[in-house]
């Protein structure tokens, strides 16, 4: 036997105070009696009462606190035996890491709105294997497909706009590493969600598409930013704007939100494409369309469970409880009527 919420025993380690306060209570109810009344007058009130039967009630009280956290405890025995299968499809999240994503047009930054928003995809997954892709000039994969949700976040965590060597933004890396990273062989179960301000410096991105529809991968962009754009900042080791990016001739580079790429981007692979909102409504929709498709089986296993049995103590509970309200305290003292009508009188023989 086991309990499926063990932490609620802890609370059996009150029970003895409750029982302490109960008796305390019992006590202090006869003592307000004798500070009204004499104590003959006292004993004359309470006649009737029974010690034990007070006794058992509050012994009743503390069997239906004892069961009823026993009952929250969720004990459980009796294995039974059932298969566990898991389906879904395959999901690249794709996260822009390049000095653009620095800009502010957007809060915090498109960076940290990025990863908000990857986390927010995360968190909608039901059964789906997921895997992040970092690029900037060039990509690498930073988590492989998965159903760890926990581990990808945490590789999530670590990304950052230092993180890769090589400059600049290649939507068509990011394409072909996420394809490269699904299984080859089969044709479907396969999306790629891509997070990024769309602006393309290095091309390619044509030949990048094309692979990705023939190995059935269909793309999902999500622009980052606004169209009016804002510069880039470059930071000290404080976290300070120390000045922004210039081009080569010296002027202050305007990074904005290229939606016309990333919406042709996403049209050609049958997907669609989203401005990252305040709200997240868009990853709500992008999951919706993920449901609506097919699903491959990801996972298989027997597993053996125990099952509930809290109904046991729970009746128990209820049974105290009853019976607790349902016994008096008083006890019955047998008199004759004659007796009781004329207590301590004399009577002579002519009296009756």
């Amino acid at each position: 036997m086991n309990f499926g919420r063990p932490e609620y025993l802890y609370l059996l380690w009150a029970l003895p105070a409750f029982l302490l306060f109960l008796l305390w209570s019992l006590r202090q109810r006869r003592r307000r009696l004798e500070t009204l009344v004499s104590p003959t007058l006292a004993l004359r009130l309470t006649a009737d009462f029974s010690r034990r039967k007070a006794a058992v009630r509050t012994l009743l009280l503390l069997g239906f606190f004892t069961f009823g956290i026993l009952a929250l405890a969720r004990p459980r025995w009796g294995m039974r035996e059932e298969t566990v299968r898991r389906q879904g499809v395959d999901l690249i999240a794709a996260l822009d890491t390049s000095y653009s994503m620095n800009v502010e047009d957007v809060a915090p930054s498109r960076l940290e709105k990025a990863k908000s928003e990857i986390r927010g995809l995360i968190s909608r997954l039901r059964g789906d294997r997921i895997g992040l892709v970092a690029f900037a000039g060039n990509a690498i994969v930073l988590s492989p497909l998965t159903l760890d949700y926990g581990a990808a976040s945490l590789f999530l965590d670590a990304a950052g706009t230092d993180m890769l060597p090589e400059p600049g933004t290649s939507l068509a890396a990011a394409i072909q590493t996420a394809t490269s990273a699904f299984i080859a062989k089969e044709k479907k179960y396969k999306v790629l969600v891509i997070f990024t301000d769309g602006e393309d410096l290095e091309g390619q991105v044509r030949s990048a598409i094309e692979k990705a529809k023939e190995g059935g991968v269909v793309i999902f962009t999500v622009g980052i930013g606004t169209p009016e754009g804002k510069p880039i900042p470059v930071r000290d080791q404080k976290g300070d704007i120390v000045e922004y990016r210039k081009d080569v001739d010296g002027r202050i580079v305007v990074s904005r939100l290229d939606e016309r790429s990333l919406a042709e981007i996403a049209t050609e692979t049958g997907g669609k494409y989203f401005r990252a909102s305040t709200s997240e409504n868009e990853l709500d929709e992008i999951y919706d369309d993920v449901s609506g498709m097919d699903k491959k089986l990801l996972e298989s296993r027997l597993v053996q469970n125990y099952e509930d049995q809290f109904q046991f103590p729970l009746a128990l509970a209820i049974l105290c409880l009853v019976a607790e309200a349902w016994m008096s305290e008083r006890r019955r003292i047998r008199q004759s009527w004659f007796g009781r009508l004329y207590s301590g009188t004399r009577f002579g023989p002519g009296d009756v």
